[in-house]
């Protein structure tokens, strides 16, 4: 899929099956190139701490547990579209961590914010935690945000997260895997958005590649 998601695979064990993200000890898939400046500087800027409130009385709230911190090194552009759409898609992204938190492949709060092809391509990346019986744990680090917004209400975003101190956590024993440190900890994410009627930025298709050499600290 690709959430933003974190690519989640999965590998046969004998009769175990071993969830790993992408940026935590493994994963694949599609697109290149040059380092993005920021990828090796220290986080700036910290998301709302959890609870992240909604910014209007419709907007989903997004309660996620303790043990999941983010950082949002996401500086304001200045420009008011530009700066929703960046900020609707950290909203976006918490939703579907929320989702996995809460075992639902349904969960309203990532609809929200995702449509089309990318709502289905996120449905199946949650369903495979939820099948697996696994959660999410750590910290995740998102930085070097390229947006671009045009006059016929839609836009693009890209940007890397660092998966470096993110994990899996099985349900089931409360275990979490940690993983070491690689390339693939570094995942950068394509995005295209749309400005729907109650003006809120949501993301139609979403690509993502762990490895990106754009990435790497």
């Amino acid at each position: 899929m690709t959430r933003r998601p974190r690519l989640l695979t999965t590998a046969a064990a004998g009769v175990t099956a071993v969830l790993l993200l992408a940026g935590c000890g493994g994963n694949d898939d599609t697109k290149q190139n040059d380092k993005i400046t920021g990828a090796d500087t220290a986080p700036t800027k910290s998301s709302s701490p959890t609870p992240t409130e909604p910014t209007s009385p419709d907007r989903p709230k997004i309660e996620l547990p303790s043990d999941v911190t983010y950082t949002f090194d996401w500086p304001k552009t200045g420009d008011a579209d530009k700066d929703a759409v960046l900020a609707d898609s950290e909203q976006s992204i918490k939703a579907v961590d929320l989702a996995i938190v809460n075992q639902d492949a349904l969960d309203k709060p990532y609809l929200y914010y995702y449509e089309g092809e990318a709502a289905v391509g996120t449905q199946e990346f949650i369903q495979n935690y939820v099948d697996h019986k696994a959660s999410i744990t750590g910290s995740y680090r998102f930085y070097a945000p390229e947006v671009a917004v045009a006059k016929d209400g839609t836009a693009s975003l890209s940007y890397c997260e660092d998966q470096g101190k993110a994990y899996v956590k099985y349900l089931d024993t409360n275990k979490v895997k940690k993983t070491e440190v690689t390339s693939k900890s570094y995942v950068i994410y394509h995005t295209s958005l749309k400005k729907n009627s109650k003006g809120v930025w949501v993301i139609q298709k979403i690509n993502s590649q762990s490895g990106s050499a754009k990435c790497q600290p």
